[in-house]
């Protein structure tokens, strides 16, 4: 059994795509690496081993959540750990290139490595002399690096030459040393990488396409060329963390409301959430409502598709883990949580209000026309409906009067189709239709093959 076996507790955020990770250190304390503002799991794991979190260091200023590291020095006194160009606005130790805290028998290093953002840091974790692995948050990630355009396109370049200087550093490492990511398969913050969450030096000198790159021209333009859209919430969350989120001090609720408040959250500008499953929401709706099921990746929608500034109402079913919906919310910055409709569809009805339906079609009926993919670039490349007008979600909103009228709306499963159907049902869309299943289950039906990349399909 190694160190990472006894004393590592990767905490994995399976929709943001991103691991933070707890470090027993052997006396009843831990180190807390990337924490997020989400901190139900890593509560947990301490309490499982009797832990203290009594560090809490972040690799660099996040985009895609808010930290948890101030959190922390608030509920258990944690001492926050970062870069010290990182400018930020509350109490924490600022670490240099070379900077070491002592830990108590280990020692953490920084090492300053720039790219994914100015001020990133990698984080050594030594046992004396020996080296026991790296927290190497947005710098290496398994098969990939993070990606350099979040300072805007004018620094893109200049931020990948520099993640190219930062991966040269790290691989210097001996091979043997492990490999701790934070941003991983699923994360927007990454160009694509594998599916697994943590590796070693020497596996991503033999595996990882950048490190092959033949120079570092070739290294940029690779890892631009990787770079796909990233959600609207991205450009908000860097300045929190630099002020530092909000502490909570208490757990966060969702209070019952009534038919007439949601009405009323309507009519002053707020947004209704249906976050019930795609066939819940087709069968009947609010009209107006947005259509976000909650599960794993409902943060990046509700980030992606909506303002921070305006309060939001729910619907749900029973059974559905209200927690969940707050939690999700509050670690990307949305905290106008009005509450959510009390009862349900069957209040609203019995109450009077009125519903839509939305056609939700399974491939085998889902006539032949025009087809509405709204997957990620990448997914389109990799495979779509010949002729699919290609539109991706987070772009539908501005470009709804470019979707094809009587469409068949698709992504991979049905979950982000109808998210994009309620989006342009909102902007006034009465003639779609939304597939459930994806691309395989219409090609198949329809006696297709999938088209790749070659084919332009944009509107």
């Amino acid at each position: 059994m190694g160190f990472a076996d006894d004393h590592l507790i990767p905490l994995i955020d399976a929709g943001l795509g991103n691991s933070a990770y707890l470090v027993d250190l052997g006396d009843g304390r831990a180190l807390a690496v990337d924490a997020s503002r989400d901190l139900r799991a890593l509560h947990a794991a301490a309490g499982r081993r009797g832990l203290r979190v009594v560090f809490a260091a972040d690799t660099h200023l996040h985009a895609d959540f808010l930290s948890g590291a101030v959190q922390l020095g608030h509920d258990t006194g944690a001492t926050v750990l970062a870069s010290a160009t990182g400018r930020r606005a509350f109490t924490h130790t600022p670490l240099a290139d070379g900077d070491e805290v002592d830990l108590g028998g280990l020692t953490l290093r920084s090492l300053a490595t720039p790219g994914h953002t100015d001020e990133h840091l990698s984080f050594l974790l030594l046992d004396g002399s020996r080296v026991l692995g790296v927290f190497t948050g947005g710098s290496l990630i398994v098969n990939s690096a993070a990606r350099t355009d979040l300072l805007g396109a004018e620094r893109t370049e200049e931020l990948a030459r520099a993640q190219y200087r930062s991966l040269k550093r790290l691989t210097a490492l001996p091979d043997e040393t492990a490999v701790w990511p934070t941003h991983g398969a699923g994360s927007f913050c990454s160009a694509p990488p594998g599916s697994e969450r943590t590796t070693t030096m020497g596996a991503q000198k033999q595996a990882n396409p950048l490190l092959t790159a033949p120079g570092e021209d070739a290294f940029v333009r690779q890892l631009l060329a990787s770079l796909g859209s990233y959600p609207a919430y991205f450009d908000r969350l860097a300045e929190i963390n630099r002020r530092g989120p909000g502490v909570l001090t208490a757990t966060p609720l969702l209070p019952a409301l009534s038919p007439a408040q949601v009405r009323a959250l309507m009519a002053e500008g707020g947004y209704v959430i249906d976050v019930r499953s795609a066939a819940d929401f087709a069968a009947g709706h609010i009209p107006g409502a947005l259509s976000i099921p909650l599960r794993d990746q409902f943060a990046t929608w509700l980030g992606w598709l909506l303002p921070d500034a305006a309060p939001l109402a729910f619907v749900t079913r029973d059974g559905q883990d209200l927690s969940e919906i707050v939690w999700q919310a509050y670690k990307i910055g949305y905290e106008r949580l009005a509450g959510r409709l009390a009862g349900g569809m069957d209040a609203w009805l019995a109450d009077g209000g009125t519903q839509t339906t939305t056609a939700y079609v399974p491939a085998g009926q889902a006539g032949p026309g025009p087809v509405l993919d709204i997957r990620q670039r990448a997914e389109h490349t990799a495979g779509h409906i010949p002729g699919a007008v290609h539109i991706e979600l987070g772009d539908l909103t501005a470009r709804a009067t470019d979707a094809p009228a009587n469409a068949i709306v698709h992504c991979g499963h049905g979950e982000r189709a109808m998210t994009a159907a309620s989006l342009l049902e909102r902007a006034g869309r009465t003639d779609l239709a939304v597939l459930a299943g994806g691309p395989d289950q219409y090609a198949a039906a329809h006696g297709l093959h999938l088209a790749d990349g070659t084919e332009d399909t944009r509107p």
